[in-house]
């Protein structure tokens, strides 16, 4: 049993055969995460490195903002819960200026986001890359996930620059797989200046909005973007790739990125 993975006994039936076989279902977790001894939020996850998906939640919603806030990082696995001590211990109901988001995202309920703060910081990036290397880069990606492939029951996100796949991460939340990648980005100090990133889930504003706080100019997506998505990503300077199908790709914001 991989850890993201457990076998399941089952009746497959084909043109009215039935036979009985072992498949590989994705597994599904709840994981509380504490900030400083206080329950933030629980999220639904795939129970791997849950470390990184509680550093990238509290970046992603504006809680913390650079590694050296964080103290102490301790994984519960047996219980689900990761605590996590900050040098500031900023009470969560005074986080007024925060608004409370009932989010769109598979394994996820309520998003803290202050869009004043997201909305003024457009992307300024020069950065661009050919049709044709997005094309390998998505290949490369698609060929990088050993759950979905005996699950397809998870979600997969990857930061990239122009030639390579750099950090991949997958989990039953599409959220939570964008969130892993840049937790690991703060914890291990690796940068993120001009990288890329790829996501099989649909480009909804609140992942637009995720990226937008780590100033990436580039999403790629194999699925398709909500209309407020689109909306959000060319207010934000943002290059949305998406419905990437082979050699076909649409680009819906921010064209000149893309060669």
């Amino acid at each position: 049993m991989d850890n993201g993975s457990s076998e399941y006994e089952v009746d497959t039936i084909i043109d009215e055969n039935r036979n009985r076989t072992a498949i590989s279902i994705a597994r599904e977790s709840p994981v509380t995460i504490m900030l400083n001894n206080k329950e933030l939020v629980t999220l639904l996850c795939s129970p791997t490195d849950l470390n990184y998906l509680a550093i990238g939640y509290l970046s992603s919603e504006g809680f913390i903002s650079n590694k050296n806030e964080i103290e102490r990082v301790l994984v519960d696995n047996r219980n689900g819960i990761v605590r996590v001590t900050t040098t500031q211990d900023k009470p969560i109901e005074q986080l007024n200026h925060y608004k409370r988001m009932i989010t769109s995202g598979c394994g996820r309920g309520v998003s803290f986001y202050s869009e004043v703060d997201i909305a003024t910081r457009k992307i300024e990036s020069k950065l661009q890359i050919s049709a044709s290397r997005i094309i390998q880069l998505v290949k490369e990606f698609q060929m990088s996930s050993p759950i979905y492939k005996a699950t397809h029951g998870v979600h997969s996100a990857a930061l990239c620059d122009k030639e390579h796949i750099l950090i991949f991460k997958e989990d039953i939340g599409r959220h939570n797989a964008i969130d892993k990648i840049f937790g690991k980005c703060l914890q291990e100090d690796i940068p993120i200046d001009n990288k890329m990133v790829i996501t099989s889930g649909r480009i909804s504003s609140e992942i637009v909005f995720k990226v937008a706080r780590r100033h990436i100019p580039i999403i790629i997506s194999i699925s398709a973007p909500t209309d407020l998505g689109i909306k959000t990503a060319e207010k934000l300077g943002i290059t949305l790739v998406n419905s990437v199908r082979g050699t076909r790709m649409i680009v819906s914001t921010n064209v000149w990125r893309i060669k």
